[in-house]
């Protein structure tokens, strides 16, 4: 496998590893690994199939969960707005993270409002389910520019440092 490929997939695992670590409610890699994940790889497959595949593993150790199938949707749609972004523009980048935490927060906390029976299903309920839910919105959205910009910036010191890696796609 090629430095590149090893490269990115050893630091998408490393992200997903810490959520195994203590931390903020919310405040993990999730979103960024996907959004670096979309745009780092030049293989769509792998793109999708890497961060998904961490997450899953994760998973497995913390615990399977009803809500899984729509944070897994969120994950592979954040993979697509990586792709579509790019790696270039830390402007877009950012943007890019807030809009993955906007998409992962409206997403997860609809399933929470459809499925967990916490909420009437109004639309009462769901604006509560909503408003419940800000709070942990925003350790979602720090963490995803945390860990966002230090999956981008670190690679990109990588990337200058060992140019075995190869020119950004």
């Amino acid at each position: 496998m090629e430095i590149r490929i090893t490269t990115l997939i050893g630091m998408i695992a490393f992200a997903a590893m810490t959520r195994l670590l203590p931390h903020p409610p919310n405040f993990t890699a999730v979103t960024a690994m996907a959004l670096f994940a979309g745009a780092q790889f030049a293989d769509r497959r792998l793109a999708m199939l890497v961060p998904l595949v961490a997450l899953f593993l994760t998973d497995l150790v913390l615990g399977l969960h009803a809500g899984m199938l729509l944070v897994y949707i969120s994950v592979a749609a954040v993979v697509w707005m990586g792709a579509l972004t790019g790696s270039r523009h830390p402007t877009k980048i950012a943007g890019a993270s807030v809009a993955g935490s906007t998409l992962f927060f409206s997403v997860t906390n609809f399933g929470v409002w459809l499925q967990d029976g916490l909420y009437p299903r109004t639309l009462s309920g769901l604006a509560d389910c909503y408003v419940a839910a800000i709070p942990f919105f925003q350790s979602t959205l720090l963490g995803d520019l945390f860990y966002t910009a230090a999956l981008f910036g670190c690679y990109e010191v990588l990337r200058r440092a060992v140019p075995s890696l190869g020119s950004v796609r």
